[in-house]
């Protein structure tokens, strides 16, 4: 009976540790990066289920520097980059991320709407997008930061959902092990182009941005004046527990579309509604419902968060009144940057922009900008006259220089796939 009681009060005290790392690993997860994933099960079977080993390290390095930036200058990224470098690297990261966020928001809002109509199909998808904005504009403005944060940190818990997917029907373990442990490769423009698109996905500059500024916000609710050796420990578990659940969620969805839709001939897949369409007859009501619920619910987690981490990007940059704890009156900048983001997402369903060309646009520009950030992080992360005693370790400096060479790659890759002959 004690024993029980004790470990009931670890989990709890555990969950209660939990914030910014889960929240910014599970929103990685979005309708987007769905949408990517099940491409990359689609066309290619198991063979990039090794991904999820490669990403999961150096996803966790790069969140780590941020929180840390965050923890001990109580600055944003954006506040970090103001300080200490030129203005135009600032305002260059701006120029990139603003359509790029935005691009992604309204790919979001697109799956969720297809996606709603699918469960309820009387109903149009149009009115389902305009339902979801406003209501996450709604909330956004009126709830106060740590029920956000408690809103999102209990959202995350949908995604479990894609973990049971690939259990509900028969599965050879022996080639999942294989294709997990050993990478496969195919040396041509798709196959590379679905690679850049799985680690453009999990390794996005939105999230550098959200990370370093909610751990700010957390420093700021519970009283945390110094930073000291516990309070990076417990930063590192929370994020290294939220990248490993964004990459489970990752392998899994790999996982079950690689089985069902590759070994059902279902090789194309380029939205959301698609996914869950192709399931249905192939796996089941269940695997369908379970999909398709996933989606809306990692809609209504990662908005919040791409929306928050643009209007933080902004604020910072020309020294507005911000914060997800101030009111409306207290911060009217800051909830207009989220409430404009939202509206030109929801507008580029109606201007011809496909959510597709969305995705690929957005990969392009987080593509671009990824390399250069990393590298500045790696630079702030390094100079002990911000980060004082906590400068990067080894380790941190090997894993965040590997992520550098391998995102700039992807870069490089990227803009040939796209541009070159």
């Amino acid at each position: 009976m004690t024993t029980n009681k004790e470990g009931v009060n670890k989990l709890k005290r555990f969950w209660q540790l939990l914030g910014p790392g889960l929240i910014t690993g599970a929103s990685d997860d979005d309708p987007s990066g769905i949408a990517t994933y099940s491409q990359a099960g689609a066309a290619y079977g198991l063979a990039t289920l090794w991904t999820g080993l490669l990403a999961f390290p150096l996803m966790a390095a790069i969140q780590q520097m941020c929180a840390k930036i965050g923890l001990v200058t109580s600055l944003g990224l954006t506040g970090a980059l103001k300080k200490n470098y030129p203005r135009p690297v600032l305002y260059l990261m701006l120029l990139f991320s603003f359509p790029a966020i935005v691009m992604n928001i309204g790919a979001d809002i697109a799956g969720m709407g297809a996606v709603g109509n699918l469960l309820f199909p009387s109903i149009d998808a149009t009115f389902f997008s305009v339902f979801f904005t406003v209501l996450l504009l709604v909330l956004i403005i009126y709830l106060p930061y740590l029920k956000i944060a408690a809103a999102l940190k209990y959202l995350c818990i949908v995604l479990l959902v894609y973990l049971v997917v690939p259990f509900l029907y028969d599965q050879d373990w022996g080639l999942i092990a294989k294709n997990t442990f050993i990478p496969s490769m195919e040396f041509n423009k798709e196959f590379v182009g679905i690679l850049v698109g799985i680690l453009g996905t999990t390794i996005s500059p939105y999230l550098f941005f959200w990370q370093a500024t909610m751990e700010v916000e957390e420093m700021k609710h519970k009283n945390h004046l110094v930073v000291n050796k516990k309070i990076i420990s417990d930063m590192k578990q929370d994020v290294d527990f939220g990248m490993t659940f964004s990459g489970l969620v990752m392998y899994f969805i790999i996982l079950t579309t690689g089985t069902v839709l590759y070994n059902g001939g279902i090789h194309q897949i380029d939205t959301v509604e698609e996914a869950a369409i192709a399931l249905k007859p192939l796996a089941g009501n269940l695997a369908y419902l379970l999909f398709a619920i996933g989606v809306i619910g990692t809609g209504l987690l990662a908005i919040p968060v791409l929306s928050g981490s643009l209007s933080y990007i902004i604020t910072e940059t020309f020294g507005w009144e911000q914060g997800l704890d101030k009111k409306f009156h207290e911060a009217k900048a800051f909830y207009a940057v989220i409430a404009v983001s939202l509206v030109l997402g929801l507008s580029l369903n109606y201007v011809g922009i496909s959510p597709i060309k969305a995705l690929i646009y957005t990969a392009i520009l987080y593509g671009l900008t990824a390399p250069v950030l990393i590298a500045i992080i790696l630079h702030i992360c390094n100079n002990k006259k911000v980060m004082g005693k906590f400068t990067n370790s080894t380790r941190s400096n090997i894993l965040g220089f590997s992520a550098l060479i391998i995102m700039t790659v992807a870069a490089g890759a990227l803009l040939y796939l796209q541009f070159g002959s």
